[in-house]
């Protein structure tokens, strides 16, 4: 059973794990479950009769036993890396319709760019996009890969951090800008939801303060990107994740626009921080991609993934 239990795929997923330094790390490198890896490195540890991996709640390493190991499954992992290589290299572009779901502002401020890009590389690639803030079922609908702002992606998907943003204050380019929250409490605000009540936020500093300040909706509803319109030309200030905003030269006319008291020579460009600084504690602040597991998964959804992460990981 202990020869059984360490075939290639095992020596190769043990390499791939220490490589990672968690399981949750591999199981995203791999494109499977945190859950799927950890049954497969017990059944390994339980077939073999050796503990492994030594476990904590804040880390994992190797035992003796697998750091003996450890040389002999480098070998494979590198082995099979190559020969993966190689038939990549030989395999011509990818191909196929991927069906992409993304939040309305990640995907016209962000992916929308990425995306041109990654067709360029794979022109035979085809794409259905739902850029909506809707949630979507993604196995009714099918969808290949979501991205998604959450902090708890769902079990059933591999989840991969692609980008971590801040939900900020702005308003109008040129606009003054404030000292501290409290000053949102008598500044006409523009705010995502379905309600008028008034609505309660925390707000962080760079240096560590915290303020928490009740804001009143002067125009709220569900569509971020209009909201973020009306702040562009002077009727308040949004709050939104910093990826939605795009910076604009001032080169419009200008005009006076009063913001809570504080009159300033705005101009229809763009929009700016005007709490600089600070950020609203949101209580998310990632968007992760969401792919199924492999073999279900979709490889050509996984490439655009990865050449996501990379892309936004390098500033690009």
């Amino acid at each position: 059973m202990a020869e059984e239990a360490l075939d290639a795929n095992a020596l190769e997923l043990f390499a791939r794990i220490a490589q990672a330094g968690s399981f949750a790390q591999a199981a995203r490198d791999l494109g499977l479950t945190r859950a799927a890896v950890s049954r497969r490195i017990a059944s390994i540890e339980t077939a073999v009769g050796l503990t492994l991996f030594a476990r904590s709640t804040r880390s994992l390493g190797l035992t003796e036993a697998g750091r003996r190991l450890h040389a002999r499954a480098r070998a494979v992992r590198d082995a099979a890396e190559g020969a993966r290589l190689a038939l990549r290299h030989a395999r011509d572009q990818l191909d196929g319709t991927i069906r992409i779901s993304a939040t309305a502002g990640f995907g016209r401020h962000v992916l929308a760019a990425l995306l041109a890009r990654f067709q360029a590389l794979h022109p035979a690639v085809r794409y259905e996009l739902f850029f909506t803030d809707r949630r979507v079922d993604l196995l009714r609908e099918g969808v290949d890969v979501a991205f998604r702002v959450t902090d708890k992606p769902p079990d059933a998907f591999v989840a991969q951090p692609v980008l971590k943003f801040a939900v900020r204050a702005y308003a109008a380019a040129g606009a003054a800008t404030f000292q501290s929250p409290q000053q949102l409490a008598t500044a006409p605000m523009l705010l995502l939801g379905q309600s008028e009540e008034p609505m309660a936020s925390q707000w962080l500093h760079d240096d560590g303060r915290r303020e928490d300040v009740m804001l009143q909706a002067t125009a709220w509803g569900s569509d971020l990107e209009g909201l973020i319109a009306l702040a562009r030309h002077g009727a308040g200030v949004v709050l939104a994740p910093d990826f939605c905003v795009n910076r604009i030269e001032d080169t419009a006319p200008h005009k006076a626009v009063d913001m809570g008291g504080m009159a300033s020579n705005v101009n229809y460009g763009g929009v700016a921080d005007v709490l600089p600084g600070w950020q609203m504690l949101a209580g998310f602040d990632t968007v992760q991609a969401l792919t199924l597991p492999m073999p279900a998964g979709s490889e050509t959804a996984r490439a655009l993934v990865r050449f996501v992460r990379e892309a936004l990981a390098a500033g690009q």
